[in-house]
């Protein structure tokens, strides 16, 4: 039995040394089977090529190398009674409340408009607003969005939170359900996307929602960017009904040349940089992972392929 490595832009060597000092001796391969290999046992992947499903018949589980894992299905669902394991921090957390909380100062100093303001070579003091009244609406109260919605309360800010179900967080007011989605956006100076991808969600992020903000809010994606209706985020930004947007997934990755997000004056465009997989933690997550299954347990991050996450 053995691992077989299966992600773009990765090193398959950093991963083998990173298993290996987590205590997994498996032997490892990157090497794509062009026939069936029943020895391959545990597939850890980000963005699978088409048609690799077909050549695991021994297959018994796949790891996301990351939080998502709307990937594993862009080129065929993965095999119904497999199971799917995601990685529920390995050090994104961290990583993903650091840029939240800098979109959420950069609007509340009001950096977006002193960046205008540069432009024009325009010396205007904005009047000073407390951070306790920035009011900040965290969409998807996962690990991530949990992480997201306390390290940005921890600064002063007025946080809640929405998820599809109840949920309970110390010190965040949790929402859900349609009708109290549409209330919060009304007060919401800020909002930060951190839905899962499913069928519910996909362009979910549109006009609609859009004209419900707070006038004057931002909105910033560090989901997926298939959340997001683009044309109408355009729209709302030129009709001035949000002021501006930080955005660092899109429909498309890389961005296009010539993709009006690059050039648009109230967008801010970053290379899905938000939380990187560190090779390090995520290891020895998955080499826990795969110790659980080897002895016949239930792994950490078991993905419930009915909710898509």
């Amino acid at each position: 039995m053995s691992i077989l490595f299966a992600s773009r832009g990765d090193d398959p060597q950093a991963w083998e040394t990173a298993l290996r000092e987590a205590g997994c001796t498996l032997p490892f391969t990157a090497e794509l089977p062009s026939a069936p290999d029943p020895a391959i046992r545990y597939l850890l992947t980000w963005q699978p090529p088409a048609r690799l499903y077909r050549n695991l018949p021994g297959l018994r589980a796949i790891f996301s190398l990351g939080a998502g894992v709307d990937h594993l299905f862009e080129n065929g669902p993965p095999p119904g009674d497999i199971p799917i394991i995601r990685l529920r921090d390995a050090g994104m957390a961290g990583q993903m409340s650091e840029y939240a909380l800098w979109a959420v100062i950069g609007h509340h100093r009001q950096m977006h408009a002193y960046r205008r303001r540069q432009q024009e070579r325009r010396w205007a003091p904005l009047p000073a607003r407390p951070a306790a009244k920035i009011r900040v609406l965290v969409l998807g109260l996962g690990v991530l969005g949990e992480a997201v919605a306390n390290t940005v309360r921890a600064q002063g800010y007025s946080v809640s939170g929405w998820a599809r179900r109840p949920r309970e967080i110390a010190g965040i007011d949790c929402l859900h359900g349609q009708a109290a989605l549409a209330t919060a956006l009304g007060q919401t100076d800020v909002l930060i996307n951190l839905l899962p991808l499913t069928a519910e969600t996909r362009g979910m992020i549109a006009s609609t929602l859009f004209a419900r903000l707070k006038p004057g809010a931002c909105f910033v994606n560090i989901a997926r960017g298939a959340h997001v209706v683009e044309r109408d985020l355009l729209q709302a930004l030129d009709s001035g009904v949000i002021d501006h947007a930080v955005l660092d997934v899109f429909a498309e990755e890389p961005l296009p040349e010539q993709h009006p997000f690059w050039t648009h004056p109230g967008i801010i465009v970053t290379p899905h940089i938000a939380a990187q997989t560190l090779t390090g933690p995520s290891a020895r997550q998955i080499a826990e992972n795969i110790a659980l299954l080897e002895a016949g347990g239930t792994p950490d991050g078991l993905v419930s392929r009915e909710q898509g996450y």
